[in-house]
């Protein structure tokens, strides 16, 4: 029976009505309690796709053939393979019973292996929770799924289980024909293997929890705000908060685009609460991760934490980027009011975030960007913040963006809930190309300017230092490298990236730069961190292109370019050496940092995929034998 729009339930909360339910087709919200929650939903998540040709033949169809079509859609990606067809599935809470005129049954596909007998789940009925709005997903998560409740500023607080983070060792990739020649594996890369009979396993069982259940929630959205290169993907998930979560951080379609949305490009089936079989060959824990790029789906089994999606895509994307050859980078992203674009790459701490957000200047993204011939596009719908030590007074575009639509600890938010956003998320060709660093060693110079070969040397290192704890006395800091500057999402080899990075910077003339946020006059423990006053204003002269018109000296050892004077920049901090008190234990310093980048570097090295040149290892530190 249906519930009339003001019934309360069983704990107090107004019914919501699902998609279809009023005569136009729009999600309709009605609801007499949580008063302020609905009215802080001013902004109803306002659609943020890319602007791209429709299809004109919607038209001709009807509302009706239109559910039909998404449902049987969604069938055939819920299909198990040992099964003539999919699930069948109908839109709708099944506490709401408005599901009874939009159903569809089994829809057929190819059959893979011979056909079971019919079973239980095949005779239930999965409802599906389409493309549901902030409101919609805030009540499924407070009704249904414990810890969850919402902040005095109206976001949703949930719980993510036990994983607070991302599980690096237990992502698999498929290795295949294909993949294996194609694919960066072995010493040094992200990639561990897995073969496809043991990925067909592990989706089985995701896909067959999913099925087990009264509902699930389908998002079909974009990634990348370049109209010519978006991809479709589909999220299919047990948890509202997995459905939030997704809805802030990929692109929101225009109901336009949803209607004629069709197959989906990748497919994510998350059924994080249901673990692995450990017996499974390649598994290791009651976690996986896997990914199979010739199925062109995600199976996500043992882990709840949200960011295994945004992530995997991520992978995904510099996989697929690369073959169009469009740069995919791990990166934030702003521009000028003239136009000029600047991309920052830069580890936690190194301050990419506090430095790519300027209120000078409008943010193109924070994380995720493509470089293609036309320029630069944010991958992303949605910023992905940590919370740890989050204050209004040094964050507080992030601060004031944590609000309804929201999930919090980390929080994601729609990117429009930041004031200075550029939309659509794109821009012109970058300029200034800005790898940061953390020097807690304290020996590299504040700002230098890059050659081509010096930037894809730092821009392969991923270099930035961490600054140990007091326990067991360990005090001195700790170098740490990433490829790329995002090892653990990257998919070839990192030479692949950076000789496409090299080759747009040449072909638009961006200038690369190496920003040390770190230490000054002594390693961490004797010298101090570098000012953040004065960071900006060497960040500021790069942006303006003064900093082109200086004069510049070398350094030795890592032959870096560092200019003589920066305005509103102490002159005698520039160059690192003249800070320290003891000039040879700054020798001692810098040997043994260009030590450690050699050694890395040589990871780089081995392998048929990659394509270090002499003059990229030229471009490294040179230590002459004593």
């Amino acid at each position: 029976m249906p519930t009339s729009d003001n019934a309360g339930n069983g704990n107090g909360l107004a019914k919501i009505q699902q998609l279809g339910d009023n005569e136009e087709g729009r999600p309709t919200v009605k609801a007499q309690t949580i008063d302020e929650l609905h009215s802080l939903q001013k902004k109803k998540s306002a659609p943020s796709t890319p602007k791209g040709s429709l299809p004109t033949s919607a038209s001709v169809f009807t509302e009706e053939e239109r559910n039909k079509q998404q449902l049987e859609s969604i069938s055939a990606s819920l299909a198990s393979l040992t099964r003539e067809s999919g699930p069948k599935v109908v839109k709708g809470d099944p506490a709401a019973r408005k599901y009874e005129a939009s159903r569809v049954e089994h829809v057929p596909h190819q059959i893979l292996t011979p056909t079971i007998a019919v079973s239980d789940s095949a005779l239930k009925f999965t409802h599906v929770l389409y493309n549901l709005s902030p409101a919609e997903l805030y009540e499924q998560a407070i009704k249904y799924e414990k810890g969850s409740f919402i902040t005095s500023t109206g976001a949703l607080a949930t719980l993510s289980g036990a994983k607070t983070g991302r599980c690096p060792r237990d992502k698999r990739v498929v290795k295949d024909e294909v993949t294996e020649n194609e694919l960066w594996w072995g010493k040094g890369s992200p990639n561990i293997e897995m073969d496809e009979h043991s990925f067909m396993v592990n989706r089985e069982r995701a896909v067959d929890y999913l099925n087990s259940l009264d509902k699930v929630f389908v998002n079909d959205q974009f990634l990348n705000w370049d109209p010519e290169n978006k991809i479709k993907v589909r999220i299919v998930s047990a948890r509202a908060y997995h459905s939030l979560f997704m809805h802030n951080m990929c692109i929101r379609p225009t109901t336009e685009e949803l209607e004629n949305f069709g197959t989906p490009d990748f497919t994510i089936y998350n059924a994080g609460q249901f673990p692995c079989n450990r017996y499974t060959h390649y598994m290791t824990s009651s976690t996986s991760i896997d990914l199979s790029l010739a199925r062109k789906e995600m199976v996500i089994l043992g882990t709840q934490y949200a960011g295994e999606m945004k992530k995997g895509l991520f992978s995904v994307m510099h996989y697929l980027m690369p073959k169009r050859k469009i740069l995919s980078l791990h990166s934030g992203c702003n521009m000028g009011k003239g136009g000029d674009v600047a991309l920052f790459f830069g580890l936690s701490g190194t301050g990419k975030t506090t430095l790519s957000t300027d209120h000078n200047r409008y943010l193109i993204g924070d994380d995720e960007h493509c470089w293609s011939e036309s320029g630069v596009s944010n991958i992303e719908g949605g910023c992905y913040a940590k919370c740890i030590d989050l204050s209004r007074e040094n964050e507080p575009d992030i601060w004031n963006a944590i609000k309804f639509g929201t999930e919090n600890t980390r929080a994601a938010y729609p990117i429009d809930y930041i004031p200075n956003v550029k939309l659509p998320c794109v821009g012109p060709h970058p300029k200034n190309v800005i790898l940061l660093a953390c020097d807690a060693f304290g020996v590299l110079p504040p700002v230098s300017k890059l050659s081509l070969s010096q930037t894809m040397y730092h821009f392969i290192s991923g270099y930035t230092a961490l600054v140990a704890g007091t326990e067991e006395g360990i005090k001195e800091p700790q170098a740490t490298f990433s490829a790329c500057f995002g090892a653990a999402f990257i998919m070839l080899h990192p030479t692949k990236y950076a000789a496409m990075l090299a080759e747009k910077m040449q072909n638009h003339g961006a200038t690369g730069w190496l920003v040390n946020t770190g230490w000054s006059g002594g390693s961490y423990g004797c010298g101090s961190r570098i000012k953040l006053s004065y960071t900006r204003k060497i960040i500021d002269a790069i942006h303006s292109g003064s900093l082109l018109d200086v004069e510049y000296k070398k350094t030795e050892i890592f032959g870096l370019e560092i200019p003589t004077e920066v305005e509103g920049v102490p002159s005698e901090i520039l160059e690192p050496e003249n800070t320290w008190s003891d000039k040879q234990a700054y020798k001692e310093t810098l040997l043994k940092l260009a030590g450690l980048f050699k050694n890395n570097f040589e990871t780089f090295t081995y392998g048929e995929n990659n394509q270090v040149t002499k003059e990229i290892l030229a471009a490294g530190p040179i230590i002459h034998d004593a």
